[in-house]
């Protein structure tokens, strides 16, 4: 893959008028885009459906989590709108589910492991006993071991998750941030090229585009940042 396959611009906007304009900003320099909360409240699945029909590839980023029929049920309907990865947490009955409703299609379905935003602390907090390090890498050999198709996780653990999931699961890093940028709300943050290096086989980048004064130069960065890894 190119850099331009494995950069995911997020689309962390508040409307799709907003998408629209980044989107036609970056032209066909950026091919990949993620859908998360914010957008998808905002007419964001229809906006999916309209860059599918663009040929863009998108990142449906939903982190489904509940009783595996509904998951199921879900994961079903967004197979018919034919973007290319989904999130779920990375319970296993929920992978199990999710797993079995897309089968047979070309959905990428991705187990968030935890979230970049989280450490120790808020770990504990939220009633876990493990340490992000080690709860990210139980997850990705759950995920492996239910069929996924990767596994969403902080550089910082990369390398040890290809180690367990092998070399053709995707690996997909948000809190990517480049040098000299703003970590923002993220505590476990890598820049572009320490990802790659580290394994990772995607990098969801938001921020540092969305909000740059100029887009498309700092997406055109980032490639290049990402071209030297590669």
């Amino acid at each position: 893959m190119t850099p331009r396959d494995r950069l995911i611009v997020g689309l962390d906007v508040p409307t799709v008028l907003a998408a629209e304009k980044l989107v036609a900003t970056l032209g066909s320099d950026i091919s990949f885009y993620k859908i998360g909360y914010q957008l998808v409240f905002a007419g964001g699945l229809e906006f999916a459906r309209d860059l599918v029909a663009e040929g863009k590839q998108v990142f449906l980023d939903m982190k489904l989590l509940d009783i595996d029929n509904t998951v199921a049920s879900g994961v079903e309907n967004i197979v018919k709108m034919g973007v290319s990865m989904l999130t779920l947490h990375a319970y296993p009955k929920a992978m199990r589910a999710a797993v079995s409703a897309a089968k047979g299609s070309n959905l990428c379905l991705l187990g968030v492991t935890v979230l970049t935003s989280m450490d120790d602390a808020d770990l504990r907090e939220a009633g876990y006993e493990y340490d992000p390090h080690t709860l990210v890498l139980t997850r990705a050999e759950q995920a492996r071991a239910a069929g996924m198709g990767g596994i969403v996780c902080s550089a910082e653990e990369s390398s040890a998750v290809r180690k367990i999931v092998g070399p053709d699961m995707a690996v997909v890093t948000p809190g990517i941030r480049p040098k000299g940028s703003d970590a923002g709300d993220q505590k476990r943050v890598v820049t572009p090229f320490d990802a790659l290096k580290a394994g990772s086989s995607h990098l969801v980048v938001g921020r540092p585009i969305v909000k740059a004064a100029d887009p498309l130069s700092a997406a055109r960065a980032i490639l290049a940042e990402m071209q030297q890894a590669v």
